[in-house]
């Protein structure tokens, strides 16, 4: 417990002057993070980040996670991400037959879903900062994330009995899911308080946003656990000591920053 508390303080103390500050900082510490993550998740299926399959992984991943400004960049040279994305499926079955399927079509697959699934989060990342009221909403964001592990945590322990997914995560519950998703109302009634979210969203549907958004942060920290269980491990990564990895530590954020933006919130 001491490790871990060491830990987020430390990791707070750098990551949240960062966030508030914004701007290029922010984006390429973005940039850090999501590579990072690419890292852990490439490592669990054993492919390695310095293979010709995972640089190709990394330049499509810094391609997707190009903020919304710099679009006129692949205007210019008269491509989209869709394109490159194409073109980088080419590349990657093109190697299956270079390397005589020691790189596999299955290899492809992940590393494209790998790809997709660190991008598309750490994109919206980006894209919530760079918002009108952008930092609110990135705050909002992980207040809920934060809240709904709480309220799962210390509700599941007091009362949990009936398990929630015991085949992905032994450890959670039904009452625990549902602690969570109290606690991150709880929250979203902060907001509305103590800042001006509500002035462009009514106070109903971010209530009924909130509730989405606790569902589909829980549902990430599932997706990761599904994938860590596949691959056997326990932690994606070892670079938080006390936490695990940064696909540890933002795989709820990777699912409630799309949905934010799904939902039009912002």
């Amino acid at each position: 417990m001491k490790q871990r508390i060491i830990t987020a303080v430390i990791a707070a103390a750098v990551f949240l002057p960062i966030v508030i500050y914004g701007g290029t900082p922010f984006i390429l510490l973005t940039y850090l993070l999501a590579t990072v993550a690419l890292y852990e998740l490439l490592k669990m299926r054993k492919l390695s980040i310095t293979t010709i399959p995972g640089i190709i992984s990394v330049i499509l991943l810094w391609i997707f996670l190009l903020p919304d400004e710099f679009n006129s960049t692949l205007a210019d040279l008269d491509y989209s991400k869709i394109e490159l994305a194409l073109f980088a499926v080419l590349l990657f079955m093109t190697y299956t037959v270079i390397t005589k399927n020691r790189f596999t079509f299955d290899d492809v697959a992940f590393a494209i879903l790998a790809t997709l699934y660190i991008g598309i989060g750490f994109y919206y990342f980006i894209e919530t900062r760079d918002a009108q009221s952008g930092l609110t909403y990135i705050f909002y964001a992980l207040f809920i994330i934060w809240a709904t592990d709480s309220g799962a945590y210390f509700i599941g322990r007091a009362f949990g009995k009936k398990k929630l997914w015991p085949e992905i995560s032994p450890k959670k519950t039904v009452e625990g899911f549902f602690g969570g998703i109290a606690s991150a109302l709880v929250v979203a009634l902060l907001f509305v308080i103590f800042t001006d979210i509500s002035s462009s969203t009514a106070v109903w549907k971010l209530f009924l946003i909130t509730t989405v958004l606790s569902v589909s942060g829980q549902i990430g920290d599932l997706v990761e656990s599904a994938i860590k269980r596949h691959y056997q491990i326990k932690d994606s990564g070892h670079i938080l000591p006390g936490h695990g990895g940064i696909l540890d530590r933002f795989d709820s954020l990777l699912f409630v920053l799309p949905f934010m933006h799904f939902l039009h919130l912002l």
